[in-house]
């Protein structure tokens, strides 16, 4: 019944259709899981279980102008729907049965690429010229909140909407493992911009996890990847 409804979805809904349940999920995602996260955070820091990366308040200013660029972004990233099902339907994109086993190790190689794929694209966001034209919009965001995880300009929008496209034409995945994945991402993406650190505070471990790109946000340079420095240390020999 459920892989009746799966094909369906993929084969019979109108592109029109298929790009407004995607901006739907993506709406659904930042405004639902946002202020929970953040929520969260504020409890945890409260019990001295997550600590503050910058000790300064971030005006409501900042806030309305996140949300506005993150608005933009999803109607963006609702078209990266176009090509997959395009792909699909013409056979290019190879579908793997919706397996626990399917769905996990999905999701673990497009969080995987996305560390590598993303680390490409922001360290092209910072030569000079897309600094100036484009980066600058998401670099507004000096202290990070979690309101900030797609403001974006929209060409730095179009070009992050291509993980699952850029590497589905290759590996085979199930449906539900890239469905999942925008979930997985912005879980991903609150821990880098909700400005604060998990763990002890001190040192350089797992324990500070989402740390890093906090930190680049304030500072501008280095930790041009997100989720870890791997790619740092291994590329720009960042010290």
């Amino acid at each position: 019944m459920i892989q009746e409804q799966l094909h369906n979805f993929l084969y019979s809904y109108s592109y029109f259709t298929l790009y407004g349940l995607s901006f739907a999920y993506f709406i659904a995602l930042y405004f639902g899981l946002a202020p929970i996260f953040d929520g969260v955070c504020k409890l945890l820091y409260s019990k001295k279980i997550a600590h503050k990366i910058v000790e300064k308040e971030v005006a409501q200013k900042q806030i309305v102008f996140e949300i506005k660029n993150s608005i933009q972004s999803i109607l963006i990233f609702g078209t990266s729907i176009f090509p997959v099902i395009y792909f699909i339907r013409m056979g290019v994109i190879t579908l793997l049965p919706n397996t626990i086993f399917n769905i996990l190790v999905g999701l673990v190689i497009l969080n995987v690429w996305n560390e590598i794929h993303f680390f490409i694209v922001h360290r092209t966001m910072h030569l000079p010229f897309f600094m100036r034209n484009v980066h600058y919009i998401h670099h507004k965001s000096k202290v990070p909140t979690v309101y900030s995880v797609y403001s974006f300009h929209w060409l730095e929008a179009l070009l992050l909407s291509t993980v699952p496209l850029t590497i589905s034409l290759f590996i085979p995945f199930s449906p539900m493992a890239i469905a999942l994945y925008p979930l997985s991402s912005i879980l991903i993406n609150y821990s880098g911009h909700c400005n604060y650190r998990f763990g002890n505070g001190t040192g350089k471990s797992w324990s500070l996890f989402g740390t890093n790109h906090n930190d680049h946000h304030f500072k501008y340079k280095n930790n041009y990847g997100f989720l870890s420095p791997f790619l740092d240390y291994l590329i720009t020999k960042q010290k």
